[in-house]
């Protein structure tokens, strides 16, 4: 029967291979990496900089759509309908023009 001493030896040996193989496959990665980079022509700046993203669309309002002809308060159609419209037909007070 094996006793827990060699049972920690073996771990100890395994471990030791995992790191080794880790090692290399790291190496190998990187050289990968290196040889697509020069194919590529690509920087580490050019890793850094997140490559070639899309500018962030600008963020406008959205005009009113329903107006409140009682008081002036108007609504755009999006998110919860203000209380005013409560009941009643949103036609009514939809904003033409």
């Amino acid at each position: 029967m094996t006793s827990y001493a060699e049972y920690v030896e073996q771990i100890a040996k395994l471990q030791s291979l995992a790191e080794a193989a880790r090692k290399d496959e790291i190496s190998a990665a990187i050289q990968k990496i290196k040889e697509l980079m020069q194919l590529h022509g690509i920087t580490a700046g050019d890793l850094a900089a997140g490559g070639r993203a899309k500018p962030a669309k600008a963020k406008g309002s959205v005009p009113a759509q329903f107006k409140n002809p009682e008081t002036g308060e108007t609504w755009t159609g999006r998110g919860r309908a203000p209380r005013w419209l409560d009941g009643k037909d949103r036609e009514q007070f939809r904003i033409t023009g």
